[in-house]
């Protein structure tokens, strides 16, 4: 009570500026003594700062720890030589364990601040701390001397050494009870004993160590730096005395968790790591893939286990074992590790691997396309196509095609192929004949009713979906594009780039082959335009297989269909396949199909060179009469005629001076005269001589002489620039090449001279053609001068002027002018070039009308005589005048 009342006054003063006293140090040592709890306590209770007493700050009761292991330090590794470097790299396994310990040591003793275990054995230099509490309050630190005991004040000694901790605490606490009335004791422990020990051996750095009393096997390891690359984890030694003491095997302790033999040392005992035994390296679909140590009597499946396992995909009946036999060569071993009772017995230096299973299911069905759910489903005897699709609207997209489906089934154990048609929305209702019993490993192809992606997402639009089948047809995209790979893998083939043909070119002449090509070319769709569940991309790789396994036994089971159909094409030769099931695999006929007479085109069979061609009716063939209904067999080509006459939307247009200009559509056969009397004549305004008439097949067939001039130009300019001299009368390069890329730049129009008063009388007969264009200009009053004149420009008319007198209103002729080829383009498209007899003896006014365009060329000669000039410049003045005609209407 009386160090209480002190104790008080002590902080009392301590905190009270104002007062003189000064604690002395005996007084603060006194007070640092008492418990922690004690101290935390009474300051708390009289609002004292505690570190201004005991000098430690507050804030933190528990220091941290600082990291006792670093990183090994690796050893640089040699520069790679450029075959090494490039070589490519094998996942290489490490042994196992040795991670675990690759540090560097920073300090060989452990925390002060481990908890220390009842068990632990008390021993001579260990520091107890015993703190009184009660009637009396003292707090003494004693040491273990080298006779085993302590000496606590006021008390008689005790023998402490070889008792355990719990055992001390016990005996302290019952002696203070009996010799100290009123106080009970606490004790701890302070500082421990520190003890050398050895670690030798294939430890990282072998030596002499300085450690705490609480040091263990494993601890001695982390000390040591781990091991090196040759150690054995498994068989680390204890010596004590010269006796092994203990065998610590630390696969136990990383595998298992069991820590049993992992011992507190003594001091001088000796740590002993031996060099590792036997060596199995585990490999491929296991949980643990490494290289493990092997002890006597060890299995195959303790092995196994140390291997964590097997992966569910690892194909446990034919492990690949490489082993060394006694010849100092390799040799292969097949083991099953699928059962009990293995007969394999793992030898030093062993190497075992898993591979994987096949990827291909057994047992399974697959769906493609443009269903809700694609995939693989599980296959059952029995099982038919109504099992796996039951609803149109549950188990289909709305893009889906239910008429035309195609089941893929293999045939042998070659993988070859043969393919059948249904129809889905009959295989739902069950219809026996589509309705096809399922065998393993069956494929169901389902389209959709669209071949080109935007039309498809434009109907989807249409459709006006919501959100969540739009997610779904995001995911089916998605699964379909795994599920297109995994397809081709079943198939044996990879269809990317490969193109399909079934026509044979070989009796056709280069015009023809060339024709053909082009026309394939103009229909042919880039890859990323046609639908993801289009014909295209689901029988591609079908179609490639079915190419692929054709043999001299075995035609080609492919056949071809063309004409007015949706989507005519190359088609697999499904079992049972007629002349209505290509029609529906083609999507059907189109409008213009003509019904009462198609044609097969066969090759016979034993001659491939010659072919017949079979003629039908075709509307007998859809209805499946019999006699009509052909079989096809292997190259079949079937053509879909179209009706006679048969003809789309015609339509032409008129512009400018009629009564009622617009676009009309007209019938086959109608003329140029009978549409001016549907559109009611021309207004009054109209010049009729001055019309322009524009068709697009002349317009197609002007840009390409254009640019076969254009390239001749080229050719014969770059002839030119080597031959001709420095100095010469020429142009420029920057002319020439000014003048080649207007050329290149001109668009054809695609004019038709005509002489419109005649066609009215119908003196001229002019049938239309989809997508003709009359233009009928009002009447002009003007002449226009171009070309090589000084000021190219347009005149007033007057009756009685001659060409050269416009000229000379012109400006008159430059220096590259040809004034002997000057021409003059009509109105109505026409060119009047005079000979030189009549050129002067015809009065020149006579030439000139209204509307007329005077066209001065360049002269060849500035063009080092290229002779193609004259007629690009015609070409060019020509068209420029009719686009500049059809602009001012």
């Amino acid at each position: 009570m009386l160090f209480k009342r002190f104790l008080i006054t002590f902080l009392l003063l301590t905190t009270a500026s104002a007062f003189a006293f000064t604690p002395s140090a005996a007084q603060i040592e006194q007070f640092k003594k008492l418990p922690k709890a004690q101290q935390e306590a009474l300051a708390k209770q009289y609002g004292v700062d505690l570190s201004t007493i005991t000098g430690k700050s507050s804030s933190s009761s528990i220091k941290e720890d600082e990291p006792t292991i670093q990183p090994r330090q690796l050893q640089e590794e040699p520069e790679l030589t450029d075959e090494e470097r490039f070589k490519p790299q094998l996942d290489e396994i490490k042994p196992f364990g040795y991670e675990l310990f690759s540090g560097e040591p920073t300090t060989f003793m452990p925390s002060e601040n481990a908890a220390v275990p009842e068990t632990y054995l008390i021993g001579r230099g260990d520091q107890l701390k015993i703190n009184f509490y009660g009637k009396e309050s003292e707090s003494y630190e004693v040491n273990v001397d080298r006779e085993g005991r302590i000496n606590i004040p006021n008390l008689s000694p005790v023998e402490v050494a070889g008792l355990t901790f719990g055992e001390i605490k016990e005996l302290i606490k019952a002696k203070v009870a009996q010799e100290v009335i009123g106080v009970k004791a606490f004790v701890s422990l302070g500082k421990l004993r520190s003890m050398r020990i050895l670690v030798l051996g294939e430890a990282h750095k072998p030596g002499s160590y300085s450690v705490s009393s609480l040091t263990t096997v494993s601890h001695a390891l982390f000390i040591s730096g781990g091991v090196s690359e040759i150690a054995s984890l498994r068989n680390i030694q204890v010596k004590r005395a010269g006796k092994v003491v203990a065998n610590f095997d630390l696969y136990d302790l990383l595998i298992k968790g069991d820590s049993r033999n992992d011992i507190i040392l003594k001091p001088g005992d000796v740590v002993f790591i031996p060099p590792v035994g036997s060596q199995v390296a585990v490999e491929g679909l296991v949980k643990r893939p490494a290289i493990f140590e092997l002890k006597n009597n060890e299995n195959a499946q303790d092995v196994l286990k140390m291997a964590g396992g097997l992966k569910p995909g690892a194909y446990a009946q034919k492990a690949i074992v490489e082993r060394f036999n006694n010849y100092n060569a390799k040799e292969i071993l097949s083991v099953d590790f699928s059962g009990k009772d293995i007969a394999y017995i793992p030898r030093d230096g062993d190497r075992i691997r898993f591979n994987p299973v096949s990827l291909q299911y057994q047992n399974s069905i697959s769906v493609i396309g443009a269903v809700a759910r694609p995939g693989n489903y599980q296959w059952y005897q029995g099982k038919h196509i109504s099992d796996v699709l039951t609803s149109v609207r549950g188990d289909l997209l709305p893009q889906a095609d239910l008429s035309y489906a195609l089941l893929v089934r293999e045939i042998n154990i070659s993988g070859d192929i043969e393919v059948r048609q249904f129809d889905i929305a009959q295989a739902i209702v069950k219809a026996t004949a589509h309705d096809f019993e399922l065998k393993a490993n069956d494929k169901l192809l389902v389209f959709s009713r669209y071949e080109e992606k935007e039309a498809e997402e434009l109907a989807l639009k249409n459709m006006a979906l919501t959100e969540e089948q739009q997610a779904q047809q995001v995911k089916v995209q998605q699964w379909h594009k795994y599920q297109k790979k995994e397809f081709e893998k079943y198939i044996g083939v990879a269809t990317d780039d490969m193109e399909l043909k079934l026509k044979d070119n070989s009796n056709l002449t280069i015009a023809e082959i060339s024709k053909r090509k082009a026309e394939e070319e103009e229909q042919k769709l880039k890859t990323e335009d046609y639908a993801l569940f289009s014909r295209n991309n689901l029988l591609k790789p079908v179609i490639a297989k079915l190419k692929l396994q054709a043999n001299v036994r075995q035609a080609m089971q492919l056949v071809e269909i063309n004409g007015h159909v949706t989507y005519p094409g190359i088609y697999p030769l499904t079992i049972g396949s007629e002349v209505n099931d290509l029609i529906i695999a083609a999507g059907g006929l189109l409008e213009s199909a003509y019904t009462e007479q198609a044609e097969i085109t066969r090759i016979l069979a034993g001659d491939a060179s010659k072919v017949e061609h079979i003629k039908f009716n075709l509307h007998k063939a859809i209805l499946g009469e019999s006699d009509d209904n052909r079989i096809l067999r292997s190259k079949d080509s079937l053509n879909v005629f179209s009706i006679p006459n048969w003809q789309e939307n015609v339509k032409v247009e008129l512009k400018g001076e009629v009564k009622f200009p617009g676009s009309y559509t007209i019938r086959r056969g109608e003329t140029l005269t009978n549409l001016l009397e549907r559109a009611g004549g021309f207004s009054e305004f109209a010049e009729e001589k001055a019309a322009i008439f524009t068709r697009e097949s002349i317009r197609k067939q002007e840009q390409q002489q254009l640019a076969k001039l254009s390239e001749e130009l080229r050719r014969d300019i770059a002839q030119k620039s080597f031959e001709n001299s420095v100095g010469s009368n020429s142009l420029s390069y920057d002319e020439m090449n000014k003048l080649l890329n207007d050329l290149a730049n001109v668009e054809a129009v695609g004019r038709l001279v005509i002489d419109l008063p005649l066609i009215v009388e119908d003196k001229q007969r002019l049938v239309l053609q989809d997508g003709d264009t009359l233009y009928v200009p009002s009447k002009r009053d003007s002449i226009s001068v171009i070309g090589e004149v000084n000021y190219a420009t347009s005149h007033l008319y007057k009756p009685g002027t001659s060409f050269e007198d416009y000229i000379a209103l012109s400006g008159g002729l430059k220096e590259r002018a040809d004034d002997e080829r000057i021409y003059i383009i009509k109105a109505n498209g026409s060119v009047k070039i005079p000979d030189s007899g009549s050129w002067f003896a015809v009065n020149d006014s006579q030439l000139i009308e209204a509307g007329d365009t005077i066209v001065v060329p360049l002269n060849s000669n500035y063009m080092d005589n290229l002779t193609l000039w004259s007629t690009v410049t015609q070409i060019v003045y020509q068209l420029g005048i009719a686009v500049a005609a059809i602009g001012s209407l």
